[in-house]
């Protein structure tokens, strides 16, 4: 009971004393996003997001199984020494993350929590390394522009408009190694499971609104389990609310008592440049995926930071619930990578 204790702090944060290391990480984004800011990050960029096949949805799948290979090779392993995958998309029955598994051959968790599916797959990993249940687990996530607009929006040949607060579904995926190991490598010491919140949103264009409350009730209950602050961070990231829903994360974050200053961004607000027309940023379960293994993992082995906070949150909406009048509920979970936990 005392080692269960010491395992939680609060109601919802989890402590992981063993640490469970990042061993590895790969990113891959497609054409447009090769353009961006944050290109040099990416170990791969699609010439073509099609990636020689038929249909997009099999290139989005190619495109997480070559996330999740770099992650592996950069960890120094063979994907038979993988004991399970954690992996999530936005498209029905996890399409990409289930045809990706097929190919790998690595027993498999498929995980959904909309575009919050990278901090829950990184969350869960480290429930099962801490545990004692694996010794390696691959988290990974994966989205793609052209599969989504099917989906959930309209076909490209439509030629939909949208509205200026409207965000860029990325072309991207990102896999991370989780495992037990006592390499100085970054480490995941304790994370925050969220708790859906619903501002009563109903448009589909006002993700990052109606994913922010979600993002403050998770950061506000973080700081409370744990008796840190913003202070306590070297950079605190959310994914994706966009360059609307972070300025109202912020503003929320401030009637709170918390003022996030410099130390916070938006890896949504920051993915695309202001010349690539994607309005209010990047979304998808890819975009946070891939600037996590991308630009964040590789800073952090720099030594860049020495604490940081991921944050990914989710619009839990489908076709179905829009269409039905439903609001758009949102999720955001949280967890803590230190470089020297101590």
């Amino acid at each position: 009971m005392k080692e269960r204790e010491e395992r939680r702090r609060g109601r919802r944060t989890l402590w992981f004393p063993s640490g469970p290391v990042l061993l590895g990480a790969g990113s891959v984004a497609g054409e447009k996003e090769g353009k961006g800011p944050q290109a040099p990050w990416f170990d791969r960029i699609l010439e073509d997001d099609r990636m020689g096949f038929e249909t997009w949805e099999k290139a989005e799948s190619e495109m997480l199984s070559n996330a999740a290979e770099i992650a592996v090779q950069r960890a120094n392993l063979s994907l038979g020494e993988v004991d399970v995958m954690l992996a999530g998309d936005l498209l029905n029955q996890l399409m990409s993350s289930g045809f990706a598994a097929r190919k790998l051959e690595i027993p498999y968790l498929g995980i959904y929590g909309a575009c919050s599916t990278m901090t829950e797959g990184l969350l869960l990993a480290s429930v099962l390394v801490d545990g004692g249940y694996c010794r390696r687990v691959l988290a990974a996530a994966s989205s793609h522009y052209c599969t989504a607009e099917r989906q959930f929006r309209m076909p490209l040949e439509h030629g939909n408009q949208r509205p200026p607060a409207a965000q860029w579904t990325a072309t991207a995926a990102g896999a991370f190694v989780v495992a037990a190991d006592d390499l100085p490598m970054p480490r995941i010491t304790c994370a925050t499971v969220g708790k859906v919140v619903d501002p009563g949103i109903t448009d589909t264009h006002q993700m990052g609104a109606a994913m922010a409350p979600a993002a403050v009730d998770t950061l506000c209950t973080h700081f409370e389990d744990t008796g840190r602050g913003p202070q306590d961070y070297d950079r605190i990231l959310t994914g994706d609310l966009g360059k609307v829903g972070s300025q109202i994360f912020r503003d929320l974050m401030l009637r709170k008592g918390h003022r996030l200053e410099d130390r916070y961004e938006d890896c949504g607000a920051v993915y695309y440049g202001p010349f690539q027309d994607a309005h209010s940023g990047g979304s998808g379960c890819g975009c946070s995926a891939s600037y996590y293994a991308g630009r964040v993992y590789k800073e952090l082995l720099q030594g860049k930071y020495r604490r940081v906070l991921l944050m990914s949150t989710g619009a839990l909406m489908t076709t179905i619930s829009s269409q039905q009048g439903e609001s758009i509920p949102g999720v955001a979970h949280a967890v803590v990578v230190e470089r020297d936990p101590g």
